[in-house]
């Protein structure tokens, strides 16, 4: 019986690693979590709603590293984004517009 408990304990928390991999990378959460999160809108929109109107679009990443890069709306009404977040650098950026894309 205690095998049996201790198996399905180590599958949990496999499957729980698995549910919260999904989490922003370290430098999304210094530099642009002030602002964003993953599923909640805040002064910026949540990443999810970014990923969501972004979706099938060729050239998306290419847009949204530019305009991480560059600042401003983009339509979303909720304030504007200052250049380069809070300072976040070009490798940053391009793999935080990565991540942004895999999120359903």
């Amino acid at each position: 019986m205690k095998t049996i408990i201790a198996s399905l304990s180590v599958t949990m928390l496999l499957f729980a690693g698995n549910v919260f991999a999904a989490d922003m990378p370290a430098d999304g959460k210094s530099k642009c979590g002030a602002c964003h999160s993953i599923d909640k809108k805040s002064v910026g929109p949540a990443w999810n709603e970014v990923a969501a109107k972004y979706k099938g679009q060729a050239d998306a990443e290419k847009t949204l590293i530019a305009h991480i890069t560059k600042g401003g709306e983009f339509g979303w009404k909720q304030g504007k984004m200052p250049t380069k977040g809070l300072g976040a650098n070009d490798a940053q950026i391009e793999a935080l517009a990565k991540f942004i894309l895999t999120l359903k």
